[in-house]
């Protein structure tokens, strides 16, 4: 069978348990039986006429010509994807859809500031999706969704050919509420005789005031480690103490006299990115939204 004639279903039965280096996972998510998948592959090998996978113990593993066959089919699949997404997202009709994805941990208050541009436009309908910066991506790859908000950045390879864009850096932070007791405090070397909230071990936030910490001499103890940048917006208004969090996170409470920001952090800061996918048509509400920012990395 020469390749001009390839079948395509074939094709993307291979794609995607390439993906996923499992048959039964591929049969699942495709809602056919394994047999039936492996007889597709085994047609698809024996119309190219070499084997695309090689078995070790459960897992298969792509050959070099699986490789090269996957590298292909990421460009069609991905293309095909991206027309989808193009009619989907009414891009040439008077509505037009936009899905934006933002890391769950990432400051509310942020995501709505960078979506300042389009909110109540009646020619936009915003689908908005929370969840971990790995499943974003996928979604991504998949033109399930059109941008990712991160306060990670990522590198680009030639299966992920991503676009990372440094939409702003905020300062962090020593943020509590407006008590005696806590204007009477010389900071940062008091720090350790109040409650601090600081942000979970895995965040970059808290590398960085760790090392801020060691650098001042403060041995600190943490009252609580907060992942969700919500939850520690709460605790920041009803704990007696500091949360250490970018201005962004608590900017009305701030701005209404309910928190105030005692101390701004030296060289303590979270950077927030733009991820978009390349695409062989962009979106002109995305490039508008990133022509509002700064420029990309």
């Amino acid at each position: 069978m020469p390749i001009r004639s390839l079948n395509f279903h074939h094709l993307r039965y291979f794609w995607m348990v390439a993906k996923e280096g499992h048959l039964t996972r591929s049969a699942q998510r495709l809602n056919v039986s394994q047999s039936a998948l492996s007889s597709q592959i085994r047609q698809l090998e024996d119309h190219l006429g070499q084997a695309l996978f090689s078995r070790q113990g459960r897992s298969l593993q792509l050959t070099d010509t699986g490789h090269l066959v996957l590298e292909y089919a990421d460009s069609i699949f991905n293309l095909s994807g991206e027309l989808l997404s193009i009619l989907e997202a009414g891009e040439m009709q008077r509505i037009q859809q936009l899905r934006i994805g933002a890391v769950a941990t990432l400051s509310r208050n942020f995501q709505e500031n960078f979506l300042r541009p389009v909110l109540g436009k009646q020619s936009i309908r915003l689908v908005l999706h929370s969840s971990s910066q790995d499943d974003l991506l996928e979604q991504l790859q998949l033109h399930k969704l059109d941008l990712v908000l991160s306060n990670q950045p990522v590198a680009s390879d030639s299966s992920r050919p991503w676009r990372c864009r440094l939409i702003d850096q905020q300062k962090v932070c020593l943020v509590g509420p407006n008590h005696p007791s806590l204007n009477a405090l010389s900071l940062p070397k008091d720090l350790d005789k109040v409650h601090v909230i600081v942000p979970g071990p895995s965040n970059e936030i808290r590398l960085q005031f760790d090392m801020y910490c060691e650098q001042h001499g403060i041995d600190l103890v943490p009252y609580a480690e907060v992942d969700d940048m919500a939850m520690l917006r709460l605790l920041a208004r009803d704990v007696e103490g500091f949360a250490v969090v970018p201005e962004v996170v608590v900017q009305d409470e701030i701005e209404s006299g309910l928190l105030k920001n005692y101390l701004t952090l030296d060289n303590v800061t979270e950077c927030f990115y733009a991820i978009t996918a390349k695409r062989h048509f962009n979106m002109s509400v995305i490039n508008n939204l990133l022509n509002c920012i700064g420029p990309s990395e």
